[in-house]
């Protein structure tokens, strides 16, 4: 499944940018860096002793509750999907990300902050070719809790592309559908922009939980029985961030070639079927 292709890429150059993580309530400072051909994205944790590095990679993942968790040798970082999303769409083959705390600043809530900040950097080729990772079948994972109404699907095609069927039960939200081929300009115009989403009601089993302790009307859609808190950027925002996850989620394989169908899929099953293909990829 790998396709020899032009060459890699990095950041041209350092950029910074400072804010609070979503879940985590903290303060963090986070530096995106110039990398070697070849070494991925990495995340360094600054805060640390010995600055240690864990690799964006799918087997890394332990935990995937309202956020993708990456884990390497004891340390983590955490809510890093839309950060991911930002590098896929650019198509960043490597980048060292630094972080002085666990989890990426949330910023708007969407990737458009990390998209613009990679704009900042520029971009430079490297002497050696990409590796791009091709869907040459179909793969598919399925919640086997959701007699088939939760699932995702990989698919051989020219290009990559996101279709996605939210299911909210909520009157407000009900079903939505969204179906985009990614390059830089329709995500920056479609996906980027779409924010995080939050029920009202779960606000405070969250908090208990140690989650969503830096969200804000700032940076969350937040909805309630009445409606909504803060406007919509799209009639449509949740299925289009559900996208912008789908593509950060699998960005842990590489850069994807291939379509994806996803009916209510999470981080889960994102990142089942991302270790699918990684686990698959040189069949």
């Amino acid at each position: 499944m790998i396709s020899t292709l032009p060459n890699q890429i990095t950041v041209k150059r350092e950029v910074t940018c400072f804010g609070v993580g979503l879940h985590s309530g903290r303060n963090v400072n986070m530096s995106l860096k110039p990398a070697d051909p070849d070494t991925g994205i990495t995340f360094v944790r600054t805060d640390l002793d010995g600055h240690p590095t864990i690799n964006a990679n799918a087997d890394n993942v332990t935990a995937t509750v309202r956020a993708t968790t990456l884990e390497q040798n004891g340390v983590k970082v955490f809510t890093v999907e839309h950060l991911l999303s930002a590098l896929h769409a650019h198509q960043i083959d490597n980048c060292i990300v630094e972080l002085d705390a666990e989890e990426p600043p949330v910023m708007h809530g969407s990737a458009i902050d990390f998209f613009n900040l990679i704009n900042i950097a520029g971009t430079v080729e490297q002497n050696a070719q990409r590796h791009e990772l091709i869907v040459d079948k179909i793969y598919r994972v399925d919640d086997q809790t959701a007699n088939g109404r939760r699932f995702i699907i990989a698919l051989p095609y020219d290009g990559f592309r996101v279709s996605f069927t939210s299911v909210n039960p909520h009157p407000l939200i009900g079903v939505q559908y969204f179906d985009v081929d990614i390059d830089k300009e329709t995500y920056a115009r479609e996906i980027a922009p779409a924010r995080t989403i939050a029920y009202e009601n779960e606000i405070e089993a969250l908090h208990k939980l140690g989650l969503g302790l830096g969200g804000s009307l700032e940076n969350v859609i937040v909805y309630n029985d009445s409606g909504w808190r803060n406007d919509l950027l799209y009639p449509d925002e949740l299925v289009r961030h559900k996208i912008l996850d789908v593509i950060g989620d699998l960005r842990l394989t590489g850069i994807v070639k291939g379509h994806i169908i996803a009916a209510a899929s999470g981080h889960a099953l994102n990142a089942k079927l991302a270790k699918m293909l990684i686990d698959r990829k040189d069949d």
